[in-house]
């Protein structure tokens, strides 16, 4: 399909709004396949150019199974996921040639299901030896840090070096410890903040933005003259590092969770030094300090042997001649020549339009997907005449209670605006429906008239210690993939549901850092010949929804109980194609009844297609489809487990809050 970007919706060829859903392809992406890259594998960690990420998201030979599913469910729009590392992780310039040919063929493979994509240069707080993924070894290196050293030095915590230790989405916490945070900040800001360092004689950050931008032409140039490949993601959660700090000796992380020190003290690590820092948990009331500890690196450093800490170099602290450490800046992140930065309008909105003209060297016509400061504030850039055009908004967002506690609880949810837990299950809907519009409204003051998708929502399938993978009883996943999908449709948002993984397991999940978070898993597979069997809480995922819209869509719901779909809409006099929906064999088993409030309808059973022809009454066009066999009521027994964990919740909060 080709779709291009009007009066902030995606639009077909026939001008009809176009309402893509799709998956993030795939959760295990971020990971070599060649040798096992996933994270709780140690062994050859730190041999980080003798890798390959062909068979990522999974082997050719799989292709055929896993976009035939897709389609079946009605997710035919992709967020691919490729690494800057599986691209250029041998050498600066060096590229994995047989790789751009495997995503080129797998890019192909997805034409011909009908798949559309954008590509998602992924990346989670900067790399694998950062804790995440995306960037090669070789930019760590490059910039005078020591890889092996980032675990000793406290600069980086990962699942490779705490195994079975490792807290649950500890890995966050990443992007405030030294590595990911002074990686960041050179990226997006060296030239402000970092003049004094060099790579090969040019400004740390001028050398890693060229690679970037490079590796991603070269990826470009490849996947040229794809016609379902409609664009290319800027950057997967680009955080602001250091940038924009007013104090270094102070916690101005808006994310605390696990040990905690100060940039400063950070710094101080990095070199060595002891520190005593914060011990911080993300609870029911939001951060809280739950302890103090000494940090000692047994007199290691995170850097190389003959290379300086680069803040030092810069000047932001040093060491007297008693070998006492001195902060010299304390505010040296918060100004740039002479006038205070934010990080999204100074450093990632310039980043984003040095991308987009990098990009549109290779393919003038790609859409612009961007994404701001993953833990940032201010979620959209000022956006004028001068910037990019042809671009979308693609915000990530997620139950973070349920995602951080990987507990369900109906009753209570995170306000991820004001780090506030909301009680009440009205108010939790509400509050679903309410964020997710904010990035709607946010992207419209300050971007204009450019469509928002949300990039990645979803919610973790190990929940209360994987009960579901000893019982079979997905319904706690159910009823909360229903929460995130109905403020999807609250709001009429397209999204890329975060993921899809073809090899993950009951017992490793998605393969990266202890996430659990894919539809699709082996291990609930009971029948091959069976498309769905493997799906996790179908019920919630796979739903009717409207495809292409003839005029404004105004209303959709979807009850996954009943099975009642409902769309509401006003036609557009210069539209003459049909309004399509999409209404699942797997939801209508036995078939299903639709009314319409005029006009004429038909069902085609064999697509999953429901085709209707608006009358030319000016007037919102209805359309009702329920199930031909009516189901039986729900359960009710959840709402008691429900309510007993509430209380539960409530229990343990007061018993916290008192220590």
């Amino acid at each position: 399909m080709t779709l291009k970007i009007e009066d902030s919706w995606f639009k077909d060829a026939e001008g009809r709004i176009v309402l893509p859903r799709g998956v993030n392809l795939g959760g295990s992406t971020k990971l070599p396949y060649t040798p096992d890259g996933r994270t709780h594998i140690k062994e050859g960690f730190y041999n980080h150019r003798e890798v390959s990420f062909v068979g990522r998201p999974f082997p050719l030979k799989e292709a055929d199974e896993h976009f035939q599913r897709l389609q079946k469910w009605g997710l035919t729009f992709l967020r691919f996921l490729v690494t800057w590392e599986a691209i250029e992780h041998k050498a600066p310039g060096e590229y994995d040639t047989e790789y751009l040919d495997y995503v080129r063929a797998m890019v192909d493979k997805a034409h011909e299901y009908g798949m559309t994509l954008f590509i998602d240069p992924h990346q989670d707080v900067w790399s694998r030896w950062t804790g995440g993924d995306g960037a090669p070894g070789w930019t760590l290196e490059a910039l005078g840090f020591a890889p092996e050293r980032l675990h000793a030095t406290h600069a980086t915590i990962t699942h490779q070096e705490w195994q079975e230790r490792y807290p649950v989405m500890i890995w966050a916490s990443n992007y405030n410890r030294l590595a990911a945070a002074t990686m960041f900040s050179v990226f997006f800001g060296g030239n402000d903040f970092a003049p004094n360092t060099k790579i090969n004689d040019v400004s740390a950050q001028d050398y890693l933005q060229s690679h970037y931008f490079k590796a991603m032409q070269a990826l470009a140039t490849k996947l040229k003259g794809a016609p379902n490949v409609i664009g290319y993601d800027t950057m997967n959660e680009p955080s602001a590092g250091y940038i924009g700090f007013s104090d270094l000796t102070k916690l101005e992380y808006k994310l605390k969770t696990g040990i905690t020190a100060t940039p400063y003290q950070a710094m101080l690590l990095g070199w060595g030094l002891p520190q005593t820092v914060d011990e911080w948990q993300l609870g029911a009331t939001g951060n809280r300090k739950i302890a103090e500890m000494t940090l000692s690196t047994g007199g290691q450093k995170a850097w190389k042997d003959d290379v300086n800490c680069i803040w030092r170099e810069n000047g932001v602290w040093d060491v007297d001649a008693e070998g006492r450490a001195h902060l010299l800046r304390t505010n040296h992140f918060a100004y740039a020549n002479g006038r205070p930065v934010t990080f999204v309008q100074d450093y990632l909105r310039p980043f984003a339009n040095r991308y987009a003209n990098a990009i549109r060297e290779v393919d003038p016509n790609a859409i612009i997907f961007f994404e701001a400061d993953a833990l940032g504030d201010d979620y959209a850039p000022q956006w004028d005449e001068t910037d990019a055009k042809n671009v979308v908004f693609a915000p990530h967002w997620y139950d973070g209670l349920t995602l951080f506690t990987k507990r369900y609880l109906p009753f209570a949810a995170f306000d991820t605006r004001t780090l506030k837990v909301v009680f009440g299950m009205e108010k939790v809907k509400k509050s679903f429906a309410s964020q997710l519009k904010h990035y709607k409204d946010n992207s419209k003051q300050h971007m204009g008239n450019v469509p928002t998708v949300i990039g990645e929502i979803g919610i973790p399938y190990d929940m209360n210690g994987g009960l579901a993978y000893r019982t079979g009883n997905f319904s706690a996943q159910e009823l909360a993939a229903d929460a995130s999908m109905r403020a999807l449709e609250a709001n009429l948002l397209p999204f890329t549901w975060w993921n899809y993984t073809a090899d993950n397991t009951n017992e490793r999940g998605d393969g990266w850092n202890a996430e659990d978070l894919s539809i699709f898993s082996r291990d609930q597979q009971t029948d091959p010949n069976d498309i769905h069997s493997g799906g996790r809480a179908l019920k919630a995922i796979v739903r009717p929804y409207a495809k292409a819209v003839a005029g404004i869509p105004v209303r959709m719901t979807y009850q996954m109980h009943t099975g009642v779909f409902e769309f509401t809409f006003k036609h557009d006099n210069a539209i003459t194609a049909p309004t399509e929906f999409f209404i699942p064999s797997y939801q209508y088993p036995h078939g299903y009844n639709a009314e319409v409030s005029d006009g004429e309808f038909e069902i085609d059973t064999l697509n999953q297609r429901l085709i209707y022809r608006h009358s030319e009454r000016d007037m919102p066009h209805f359309i009702r489809v329920t199930p031909s066999v009516e189901r039986p009521q729900a359960s009710p027994r959840w709402i008691g487990r429900a309510l007993l964990a509430f209380v539960g919740f409530i229990v343990l909060r007061r018993l916290l809050r008192r220590k």
